[in-house]
């Protein structure tokens, strides 16, 4: 029985200013790439089953380069509709909405095409992924599964994996091209590991520390 594998896509642009991101599809910064890339070897030794990538630029580039060939995009792992918060910072956001928290609140409504998502209806989402993933994850012959996709998304997932509300995503933190695990223990979904970076941290980081970039 093989375990879930969560990777969220390398630093862009957005990521690294705190602009919510979902449906701009942005590329990844040279560290974003080079924090895909430093989980290939990480990766190499891994039986997999099944690789599932957000359809977004960003995840699919954040899979190539972690070494992950064979992969197939999944709609339903988009990152949450911001809506009327694309593009848009927390802080400038609380400029209007002092105690604003996306996962109470939800966002502001946006365009047709983008009209915002309730952390509901995201969490409808990650159950729907964990459906189709599930035979793979409890058939006893097969290997891990791997989702490649986004912050704010992949938390909700793990919650509900974990059993909880799409809300309890909020207690989650995932940097930028993290490595999450998620496995089982007598029967029961549990975290094996969470938020593992493998990359080289920017040159024009004076002394060692971990990248805190929690921006979707």
């Amino acid at each position: 029985m093989g375990e879930l594998l969560l990777l969220r896509h390398g630093e862009t642009e957005w990521s690294l200013s705190g602009r919510h991101t979902s449906y701009t599809d942005l590329p990844l910064t040279g560290h974003g790439e080079r924090q895909a890339a430093a989980l290939a070897p990480v990766l190499a030794n891994r039986d997999i089953a099944l690789v599932l990538t957000s359809p977004l630029h960003r995840a699919v580039r954040t899979a190539r380069l972690a070494g992950l060939a064979d992969t197939h995009p999944d709609y339903d792992l988009h990152e949450w509709d911001y809506g009327g918060y694309e593009g848009i910072t927390t802080a400038e956001i609380h400029r209007d909405r002092p105690d604003w928290n996306l996962w109470i609140d939800g966002v502001a409504p946006g365009s047709v095409e983008h009209p915002g998502e309730s952390p509901d209806q995201v969490g409808a989402r990650a159950d729907r992924v964990l459906a189709h993933i599930d035979p793979f994850l409890t058939a006893e012959a097969t290997g891990d599964v791997i989702l490649v996709a986004h912050a704010h998304f992949l938390r909700v997932l793990t919650a509900r994996r974990l059993g909880l509300p799409p809300a309890a995503g909020s207690l989650f933190a995932l940097d930028t091209g993290a490595l999450s695990r998620l496995g089982t223990e007598h029967g029961r979904p549990v975290i094996r590991a969470w938020n593992a970076s493998a990359a080289p941290l920017p040159s024009l980081i004076p002394t060692p520390h971990l990248d805190r970039n929690n921006a979707p």
